[in-house]
């Protein structure tokens, strides 16, 4: 009996070896099926029994699944703990760089290439890593340097490819051209069917004149992928090099009507606005590509929001002298959602606050209720040039809002999001607000009460591009001069309240008609009444701040 129950014990054991070893072979197979992996990976996290090195490999399978879903911090997070089991470990190192660098930390990135590349000397990734950080920054030397390296370094075609390509742009950011085309003739030799070298060389052709040369490319790229934002605004940037600006202007109006919040297509239609000499057009899609809320871009849009900085600089004319501040809003309350349960507070509470900001004599209340995506983005493109010619710009927004994959969106009401990726096309960046209100000359200040719970996430799908948030929205860091309130804090829910109005507009609207309160003062009144009348369930939050050497009041004496 004894040894039936010892046997039985065997068994047992060695059935758990066995579905023990077989988690760790599917975690560590590349062509498993990723919910599989994924899922055996987790059952080795959390058996301590398991070897370091085992459970440090599935760290990283978790850390890369969450890159890749731009979740940067749980990517870091998984890292580092596969670091502190195998420290050692240089391509973890340079994962988490690769994740910091993601999320606009260049200094803790740069740290772990480096340590990453003392550890394996002949690595050629964080190389590769490093020159992508130092092309961002516009320090093209030290990228060149660094792709030397990795090229020489590159031990499989893959790597060789990557590097080759990257090294081909860099040469045409510094204008060696020949070099920059020999590099993607290698890379193209390498993988010939790969898109990348003709999207790329189709900006080498372009700047140096062989216009044929770059259209031809950018039209391999586009069918390879016919909606590419990235070709069409590229071969809309040859055509506006050949001085057909109404070719250039039908390319970025069709990259923008796929995606309306894309950086380079907005700096590059400014362009031809400015060409043209429409110079208001020229300052709104300036402004549009240079309002920032996230510490990263890629390389081209961090080169194209640089250029829009500086050319908005220079067509923006001091202000002049004026008697009185001259105040302009607009307000939206999308209410009526198409392919979700419409809410009904929105429009009413936009009513509240238009009405409100009317009586306290703004110069012009613009109401602009059930937007779609379109609409929107007209309606902030009008403001934004009325703001030009005003002292305040407030844009007061109620409806669906969401942060996904680190960006915050407003929610148009033909938005269908299917998927998450979708946000990108079908919604508004939070920094097309901001752009619309930077032009006023004093006070900058965009109010949302729009933190409300997903209403997609059940049917929404999670792709591997993007992070799917299903509360409110994430922090923010304004530019100096921009003010930002959310009715709920990062990451939690407004309340639409048992009465007509939301608890947020109605003492939003009582608040702004109190005499002598300093702006900034008045929001904390109504973060603290606003938590008070939800019993704690909800509390505002304010970002940034208007300039500090001027005080603002909605109602200046009694």
């Amino acid at each position: 009996m004894l040894r039936a129950f010892f046997l039985v014990i065997v068994t047992l054991v060695a059935a758990g070896s066995a579905q023990a070893a077989g988690d760790i072979d599917t975690c560590r197979n590349k062509d498993a099926e990723p919910v599989a992996r994924l899922a055996a990976c987790e059952t080795v996290i959390a058996d301590n029994k398991m070897p370091a090195k085992a459970r440090a490999g599935a760290l990283a399978v978790r850390g890369e699944a969450l890159i890749k879903k731009r979740d940067y911090d749980g990517g870091i997070a998984a890292y580092t703990a596969a670091i502190d089991l195998v420290p050692d470990n240089a391509g973890y190192i340079n994962m988490r760089g690769l994740a910091y660098s993601s999320k606009g930390d260049d200094e803790r990135a740069l740290a772990d290439y480096a340590q990453s590349s003392k550890l394996q000397p002949n690595f050629s990734s964080p190389h590769n890593n490093r020159a992508l950080i130092f092309m961002r920054q516009g320090d093209l030397q030290r990228a060149l340097t660094e792709l030397d390296s990795a090229v020489r370094l590159a031990n499989n075609d893959a790597s060789r490819y990557n590097h080759r390509f990257n090294r081909g742009r860099v040469q045409t950011y510094r204008k060696q051209y020949d070099a920059a085309l020999a590099d993607f003739a290698e890379a193209k030799k390498i993988n010939p069917d790969a898109p990348q070298v003709a999207a790329y060389r189709c900006i080498t052709y372009t700047e140096i004149r062989k216009f044929d040369e770059a259209i031809a490319d950018c039209n391999v790229a586009l069918a390879h992928t016919p909606n590419s934002v990235y070709a069409m605004t590229s071969r809309g940037n040859v055509y506006l090099a050949k001085g057909d600006l109404d070719a250039a202007l039908k390319d970025y109006n069709e990259a923008l009507k796929i995606n309306p919040n894309n950086i380079r297509a907005r700096a590059n239609r400014g362009k031809v606005f400015e060409k043209r000499g429409d110079l208001v057009g020229a300052r709104s899609e300036y402004r549009s590509a240079s309002a920032a809320l996230t510490k990263f871009d890629d390389i081209d849009a961090a080169i194209a929001r640089r250029f829009a900085k500086e050319r908005l600089a220079a067509l923006t004319a001091a202000a002049p002298a004026s008697s009185g501040p001259r105040k302009v809003a607009l307000i939206v309350g999308n209410s009526a959602y198409k392919n979700v349960q419409p809410l009904a507070n929105p429009a009413r509470d936009a009513k509240l606050i238009a009405s409100t900001l009317r009586d306290l004599g703004f110069a012009t209340v613009t109401l602009a209720p059930d937007l779609t995506r379109d609409r929107f983005f007209a309606a902030l493109h009008e403001f934004g040039t009325q703001a030009e010619k005003a002292d305040w710009a407030v844009v007061y927004y109620a409806g669906h809002g969401m942060e996904i994959g680190g960006v915050n969106y407003l929610i148009p009401t033909d938005a269908k999001l299917a998927a998450d990726r979708d946000a990108e096309t079908q919604a508004v960046a939070l920094e097309q607000l901001i752009a619309a209100v930077s032009g006023a000359r004093k006070l900058r200040l965009v109010i949302l009460d729009a933190c409300r719970d997903n209403p997609f996430e059940k049917n929404m799908q999670r792709t591997i591009a993007l992070k799917l948030v299903n509360k409110g929205f994430s922090n923010i860091e304004p530019e100096a001069g921009f003010m930002v309130v959310y009715a709920a804090k990062h990451g939690e829910t407004a309340l639409d309240g048992d009465s007509v109005n939301s608890p947020f507009a109605t003492v939003l609207a009582r608040e702004l008609k109190t005499p002598k309160v300093e702006v900034r003062k008045l929001f904390d009144i109504v973060r603290d009444d606003v938590w008070t009348m939800t019993k704690r369930a909800q509390q505002p939050f304010t970002y940034g701040s208007p300039p500090g050497r001027e005080d603002f009041y909605f109602v200046a004496e009694k």
